[in-house]
């Protein structure tokens, strides 16, 4: 029975989408004014695995992410750059596809911008305005925060105790235009050389929190099943979702709240974040890790808990995703040489651990007590492919099963290549020295090989060989 951690209730609930069979889920994307930190990672990775679970469990997820295309920080750097918002925008979606597609991050069903749905904002705005949560200074529009009588509850805060200011979205010049210091603004009015647009208020830009709660709403339905982000979004952004969302429609707005931990970085584990300057960002470690790795590094801490980054803790992944690299090609290898049918010890020993990793990660997405399966799975799969006996059946249930189960966290082996003609004519020139008992000629093949990146190991069942991480 799936669990899932609300931090609305601050407890583990038993999860029950709306519709059986199927899962309505929103995740906070990015503000495109540069290339995306690991930070960032961290969030679109334990959500898309998220996601990959859900599927894994049957559900058919429909996965809405934003792109926050217009605000203040993409207004000031775009200034910086010499360049229009939507040219920097442009810039930076494509590059976050593209450093998403790397890490096999699966595309969202909907990819919204802010831009595109001006007409909306306004609306809701609007409506907001006419219900009394919201009021107009001087071109802005602001929200009373106290009208919600549930502000606060997400982050649990008492409303009186708020302190101004929490988001780096918030600007101080405005308290003086609110009527209460923790209102928070659903629309900007127009600085000059600033892109604006036409509302019945005046010329302006949207806030930040006004976006989500509308692309969500348009997208997902006035109520949905799982609203996700990093823990720093809990307040203001989606306290103020929240308030907005349910002023306007009257309905609970998302059942279920996800948050992911923060990556820390250095002895202090301080936050990783662009603002403190200290991030690294995954365009360049791309450059320098295999991306393969740097997702098997995130994907595998439970979504909650934080990540501390580092070159060890990225060493120590790395060795990891070889140990299950390595136990694939060995069952793989097998194939070259099995008997049909099943062998009934084996199915019954991955049953036991398909039961015991649904288990582990039917509990709020323990991924880590999850590989703890995977890696007893590996061990299975590397004792049985020294059998002297292979079952057909039983070796595919192994492969399909490791397979299934490691594509929720986003990695995917493939038999690896065929080697060129060479190398293949030193394995067989190796084989028949070995069988000559021409050990010098066959150790100088084995050193050949292993300078090409090939590693070598002989077993009763013949010569395996792998490429070299």
């Amino acid at each position: 029975m799936l669990q899932v951690y609300n931090t609305l209730t601050r407890k583990k609930e038993v999860f029950k989408p709306l519709t059986p069979g199927k899962v309505k889920m929103y995740v906070c994307g990015p503000t495109v004014y540069n290339y995306i930190h690991i930070g960032n990672a961290r969030s679109a990775i334990a959500f898309d695995t998220i996601r990959r679970y859900l599927e894994f469990r049957g559900f058919d997820v429909d996965y809405v992410s934003n792109f926050t295309d217009v605000d203040d920080k993409m207004i000031k750097q775009a200034q910086k750059d010499g360049v229009t918002v939507p040219q920097l925008a442009a810039k930076y979606i494509a590059a976050f596809n593209q450093d998403t597609a790397a890490l096999n991050i699966e595309p969202a069903t909907v990819r919204p911008r802010a831009t595109e749905n001006i007409p909306e904002i306004i609306a809701f705005i609007q409506a907001l305005l006419d219900k009394g949560y919201a009021y107009t200074v001087a071109g802005d529009v602001y929200y009373h925060a106290r009208k919600f009588k549930h502000y606060g509850q997400l982050s649990d805060q008492n409303i009186d105790q708020l302190e101004q200011g929490a988001s780096e979205h918030t600007v101080d010049e405005e308290t003086k235009r609110k009527q209460d210091p923790i209102d928070f603004a659903l629309w900007k009015a127009a600085k000059p050389n600033e892109i604006a647009w036409d509302a019945p208020w005046g010329r302006g830009r949207p806030g930040w929190h006004i976006e989500c709660s509308v692309m969500s709403i348009k997208y997902l339905g006035p109520t949905f099943d799982i609203h996700g982000g990093g823990q720093d979004l809990e307040f203001p952004h989606h306290e103020n979702e929240i308030a907005q969302s349910e002023a306007k429609t009257g309905q609970t707005f998302a059942n279920y709240w996800l948050h992911n931990g923060f990556v820390t970085i250095g002895a202090d584990d301080e936050k990783m974040s662009k603002s403190l300057g200290n991030f690294v960002t995954v365009h360049d470690l791309l450059k320098k890790i295999d991306p393969q790795v740097i997702r098997f590094f995130m994907a595998t801490t439970q979504y909650r808990r934080p990540i501390r980054y580092s070159q060890e803790t990225l060493a120590e992944a790395a060795n990891n995703l070889q140990k299950l690299r390595i136990a694939y090609d060995n069952l793989n290898y097998r194939k070259k040489q099995t008997v049909t049918g099943h062998d009934q010890q084996v199915d019954q020993q991955l049953a036991d651990l398909t039961q015991a990793f649904i288990t582990a990660m039917d509990d709020d997405f323990n991924v880590q007590n999850g590989m703890t399966q995977v890696y007893e799975l590996a061990k299975l799969m590397n004792i049985y492919s020294e059998q002297p006996e292979v079952h057909a059946a039983t070796l595919q249930q192994l492969l399909t099963s490791f397979t299934d189960w490691l594509q929720i966290f986003g990695v995917t082996f493939k038999p690896t290549a065929l080697l060129d003609q060479d190398i293949e004519n030193l394995l067989k020139e190796r084989q028949m020295a070995r069988k000559q008992k021409n050990y010098q000629r066959s150790d100088e093949i084995r050193d050949l090989l292993r300078k090409q990146g090939i590693l070598l190991e002989d077993t009763p069942q013949g010569t395996r060989w792998r490429r070299q991480s």
